[in-house]
Formats: C-alpha cells, sequence, structure tokens
C-alpha cells in the first residue's frame, strides 16, 4: 500500500505545533514514517524523491460537513440521493450506500488538495441518517472507509418544516421536530435498555433468560450514537434551533456537533461555555432563507476566540468543494487568526470528525494524506502542487 516517498526542502507546516522552514516528509506503506529537518534516502529501497522547495507542505486539507457523490453535480434528480424526504425520521440510511464516488466533485476536491471528508445525508428530515467519513480518491466506496457510520444527522428549522408542510404532514412547526426527535431518542433508549438487560441476563448460563429481545434493525443504528462513539450531527442555523439542539443532546446525555451555525457569533459566550464544536458556513453563498438571514464570515473567528472548536464547510455543493480552502481565507479575512483559518481545514475537523488518530496532521504513524502548495492554500492564486493519498501520488501539477 502506497510507495516509498521522500519529501524534501519544503516549508513543513505540520498542524501539530511544529514548523520546519526547509524540512522532509518520509513516507513508507502509505504512513507517514518521519518528519525533521533531515531525512536520508532509505537503503534497499526505491524512493521516489519529491523536491518541494519553495512550497508549503501540510496534512491533506479536509471538509467536516459536505454532500459530495450522494448530491451530484449536473445530473438533477437521477444523481440526488440525499434526503429520503418522504419520512421524517430514518436513522437507518447509510450515506455508504449512495456515495457515487465517480461524481466530478471527487476530482475537484483532489486538485484543490483535500484529501477526505465528512459526507451524509442532507436536512430535509429530523433524522436524515448515517454519514461517513471517507478519502477522495478511488473508485469503490467501501476501499475509501475511514469511519463508517461517522455521525448521525439530524436537522432542526426551516428545512424539515418546509419539506413537510408542502405534504401536508408533521412536523410543520418547531416543536413537533423537537417533539418527534425526543419520541425517537426515548424508543432508542428504551431499546438499549432492553438490549442491555438481555445481555447481562445471557451471562448467567444456568438461568435462563426471562426477558426475551428481538433485535430491531431501525433502532439497533442508534446505539453508537447512545454509547457515544458519534454524535449527532445537527443542521443548525438560527439561535433558536442551536439552542434546542444543545437542549435534546444535553437531556438524553448524547454528544453533538453544531452544523453550520450560522448565528452562531451571536452566542459565542454561550456556546462556549456549552463545549460542543461548530462548523461553520457555508458562507460563500446567498442568504437564501429566512434562517440564514445573519451568515457571515466573521462567525468562525468570533467563536474560535469566544473558546469554541471551529471547522469550515462548503457545505458541496451549496458552495463547490474545492473552494474550502478560500472560504478559510475569507474567515480569515474576517477576523478568524491566520494559524485558526489553517486548522479549520486540517486538525479541526479532523478532531471534530473523530478521526485525528488518522488524519489532521504530519505526524508519525499517521495516514500520508499530504498536499504541497505553491504557497498558503488560503490565498487565491495559490496552486495545488501535489496531493498524496495513502502515500500514493494522486495529483500532480504540470512542472512539478
Amino acid at each position: 500500500m502506497g510507495e516509498t516517498l521522500l519529501i524534501i526542502n519544503g516549508r513543513i507546516l505540520t498542524m501539530a505545533g511544529k514548523v520546519l522552514p526547509g524540512g522532509c516528509v518520509l513516507i513508507e506503506n502509505g504512513k507517514i514514517a518521519a518528519v525533521a529537518d533531515q531525512i536520508k534516502i532509505p537503503e534497499g529501497r526505491d524512493t521516489e524523491v519529491i523536491d518541494a522547495s519553495g512550497c508549503l507542505v501540510m496534512p491533506g486539507l479536509i471538509e467536516a460537513h459536505c454532500h459530495v457523490g450522494i448530491t451530484e453535480e449536473k445530473k438533477g434528480m437521477e444523481g440526488d440521493d440525499c434526503n429520503e424526504n418522504v419520512s421524517p425520521i430514518t436513522p437507518w440510511l447509510r450515506a455508504l450506500d449512495a456515495v457515487n464516488t465517480m461524481d466530478a466533485a471527487f476530482d475537484d476536491a483532489v486538485r484543490a488538495g483535500i484529501t477526505s471528508i465528512m459526507v451524509g445525508p442532507g436536512s430535509s428530515n429530523i433524522v436524515g441518517g448515517q454519514f461517513i467519513f471517507i478519502k477522495t480518491k478511488g473508485r469503490r466506496i467501501d476501499d475509501l472507509i475511514v469511519k463508517e457510520p461517522a455521525a448521525m444527522k439530524i436537522a432542526f428549522g426551516e428545512n424539515p418544516k418546509v419539506n413537510f408542510a408542502d405534504q401536508q404532514k408533521s412536523p410543520v412547526t418547531r416543536m413537533a421536530i423537537a417533539g418527534l426527535l425526543r419520541e425517537e431518542l426515548f424508543k432508542a433508549v428504551q431499546y438499549q435498555k432492553k438490549k442491555q438487560a438481555w445481555q447481562a441476563s445471557g451471562q448467567d448460563k444456568d438461568k435462563p433468560s426471562d426477558a426475551p429481545f428481538e433485535p430491531d434493525f431501525r433502532m439497533e443504528c442508534w446505539l453508537p450514537v447512545l454509547e457515544g462513539k458519534i454524535p449527532l450531527k445537527a443542521h443548525v442555523h438560527r439561535v433558536d434551533d442551536i439552542f434546542t439542539a444543545i437542549r435534546i443532546a444535553r437531556e438524553f446525555g448524547l454528544s453533538i456537533t453544531l452544523d453550520h451555525c450560522s448565528e452562531g457569533h451571536l452566542i459565542a459566550g454561550e456556546l462556549a461555555r456549552e463545549g460542543f464544536p461548530a462548523i461553520v458556513g457555508p458562507d460563500l453563498s446567498s442568504r437564501s432563507k429566512i434562517e440564514v438571514q445573519n451568515m457571515a464570515f466573521k462567525t468562525a473567528g468570533i467563536l474560535h476566540k469566544a473558546g469554541v472548536l471551529v471547522a469550515i464547510t462548503t457545505d458541496h455543493p451549496v458552495t463547490l468543494i474545492q473552494s474550502l480552502p478560500l472560504c478559510a481565507g475569507l474567515a480569515v479575512k474576517s477576523g478568524l487568526p491566520m494559524e485558526e483559518g489553517l486548522r479549520a481545514i486540517t486538525c479541526n475537523p479532523a478532531r471534530i470528525c473523530r478521526v485525528y488518530d488518522r488524519v489532521g496532521s504530519l505526524e508519525p504513524g499517521k495516514d500520508a494524506d499530504i498536499a504541497i502548495f505553491s504557497g498558503n492554500p488560503m490565498e487565491t492564486f495559490t496552486k495545488t502542487m501535489c496531493t498524496i493519498i495513502n502515500g500514493n501520488i494522486v495529483y500532480r501539477a504540470e512542472n512539478f
């Protein structure tokens, strides 16, 4: 798996607290083997040397919330598998079964230095289904998986209201959205308790179980959420929706990510005290709905300064995936510190998506997902010179 590569002479930005002005990165068997000022070419192995003189070498960029491959470009309904919008509660759906790796957006991502993405259902339903965290290069989705399931999508506000009002069925109010979600989570908790009791009784081999139990496919998908293995991924724009999402998460003792968080800057102190991370954006799009009327690039900076862990999202195809570094740059222009802009598209989304053990920084033992840029990727005229995923060169600019 992967080639033996040695990157030399680059400005190495590890995103783990170390910057090497003219350093090296050694890649072996798809993993980062070493990061240092000087690394000798390994003996006895064919090693390709990549001279990154004058370039910035950093972890591959990460998109923490998008619909690449599940809402394909230019294919209309045939290529749109994002929302099973005839039922408000569909937790058993898996993005794994709907992402088309032949979508052109995957190639756009690779050419932009984006090496991994969090992909999942949209926000037409209260519960949309399971997200998946994957790499951006390959034809078989099963081979791209980093974490699956990676999160459970839930949505508040306009999208489920409008979708089901048009169908003349509940929910048509924010009260109903919250009520139906609570009902579903209550049932999931009861199912978990029943299963745990059955499992406990089965430990005594001499005593038959007196608690009959039948697995429920619909409920099983909630167990990773209830056990804290994956978070709720909440579509929230308005202040009231943000607080409702947090309220319900607290009621059931669940972890949550606040996706979009368009009015987060209005309640930054409160969110910092709550301690949940925010995935901010897509701010490079029109204010097409009432709930995004206060959307602004300043949100990320204000949240960060308050102490919230922040990632930037394009929400592709709302904003195109390749604009991810530009969105981070515009957030920096509006107050997010430069270093945090880079963190918001590398190590921060890796932490938020719970895959930091594999991606998000250049450290020995992690996946060799690396982007080499002609300069700061958040600047408009910067070019992607090389993209490496799992130790394989998947994109290389001409004359590099």
